[in-house]
């Protein structure tokens, strides 16, 4: 058989497979885009016939879907292996653990945003702050956060050792820390002592949230207060609808976010007849992410509370969650959220109304003690 034999049947195969893995059709772009696929079909082709050393096909398949997501530039778009996706599932069924860190990017390492109390992390003494440099000997320089999220997880019992350089002492440190399972509370609240305000921590969104908040805010007896501050600040964002509900305590009756997608029509996300109305102030900084800048965006757009700290992280896109038949996943890039007035903070971020920046290592919380100020002015 000739070799120009061989390539068009590689490359009618490799279309079949990516399609067939994929779950879906071969659109047209890609069937006319001739040249691309028979280049990558001859590398297949090589590779399988003259390399070195034996070659596992699985893994070229999966290496070239890899490789398709990357292509598209963009670090929340990714592509699972089996082995991946399994974890992921077997995470959410509750049978692998974690450390109980929140995690945020700085330039290219992972930083450690905050250290949930009473968990593995925080009993071990990581801090706000610290930068993972490795996770279990292997540098997290230019690292995807999910797989790096992914690889701190694992079964419960199991050690993962992380590799930090903490900025206070200029040194690196390493701790070996015992995964277990990590049921944190999202939501936080107390009433700050000699005042009639309530100061509200949200942590992350997830299904419970608002159901959290909504037993927090009876706890508070929210209806005998005079003011709310809402602390997003190191939250990196969560579920899209439970940011949505959770929103719907803090704004009047209109839109609180709009979903914009390339191929089908706009949603849009309204709130009811939760709102609170009182004076309010959020908190956000650099670490408040993607489901946190939608409750911060509404509150802004709509003048429902003032914005105090830093500018936001900057996440708004949408990812949905695929099951592919090779019992992979592909979390995918579907859409972007824009605020009440239409507004797109994706890379962007969102400015706070009063800009504080809160002094590294300092002893007092200044954009905490700046809320409680202009809280205390909105109640005069």
């Amino acid at each position: 058989m000739s070799e120009r034999r061989r390539v068009l049947i590689g490359v009618l195969g490799v279309l079949l497979i990516l399609a067939v893995l994929a779950g879906g059709l071969i659109t047209g772009a890609l069937i006319t885009d001739y040249n691309n696929l028979g280049t990558l079909t001859r590398v297949i082709s090589l590779v399988d016939r003259y390399y070195l050393e034996q070659i596992n096909p699985a893994e070229m398949v999966n290496g070239a879907i890899k490789g398709v997501v990357e292509s598209l530039g963009d670090p929340y778009s990714v592509y699972m292996p089996p082995k991946m996706y399994k974890e992921l599932q077997e995470q959410v069924q509750g049978s692998f653990g974690g450390i109980g860190i929140l995690v945020g990017q700085e330039k290219e390492h992972l930083t450690v945003v905050k250290p949930i109390k009473d968990t593995p992390a925080y009993k071990a003494g990581l801090k706000a702050g610290d930068l993972i440099f490795k996770i279990d000997g292997k540098s997290t320089e230019g690292m995807e956060m999910d797989t790096a999220v992914n690889m701190m997880r694992g079964r419960v019992g199991t050690t993962v050792t992380l590799t930090i350089y903490r900025k206070s002492d200029k040194k690196m440190h390493d701790f070996k820390i015992i995964r277990e399972i990590i049921k944190v509370p999202t939501v936080e609240g107390r009433i700050i002592p000699g005042t009639k305000i309530a100061h509200v921590s949200i942590v992350q969104f997830t299904s419970n949230t608002d159901t959290e908040l909504e037993r927090t805010l009876n706890e508070l007896e929210i209806s005998k207060q005079k003011g709310i501050i809402l602390d997003l600040r190191g939250n990196p964002g969560g579920e899209l609808e439970a940011a949505v509900r959770v929103a719907d305590y803090f704004v009047p009756e209109g839109p609180i976010v709009y979903i914009d997608y390339r191929t089908e029509e706009e949603e849009m996300y309204k709130a009811d007849n939760k709102f609170l109305n009182l004076p309010l102030v959020v908190l956000v900084d650099g670490h408040s992410a993607s489901a946190s800048e939608i409750v911060a965006g509404a509150i802004k757009d709509t003048k429902a509370g003032t914005l105090v700290g830093t500018k936001t992280y900057g996440k708004g896109v949408v990812q949905s969650l695929y099951e592919l038949q090779n019992d992979a996943g592909l979390k995918l890039t579907t859409g972007k959220y824009l605020t009440p007035l239409k507004h797109d903070i994706n890379k962007k971020g969102i400015e706070p109304d009063i800009k504080v920046e809160q002094p590294e290592n300092a002893e007092k919380d200044v954009q905490l003690e700046k809320a409680i100020e202009i809280i205390k002015e909105k109640m005069d």
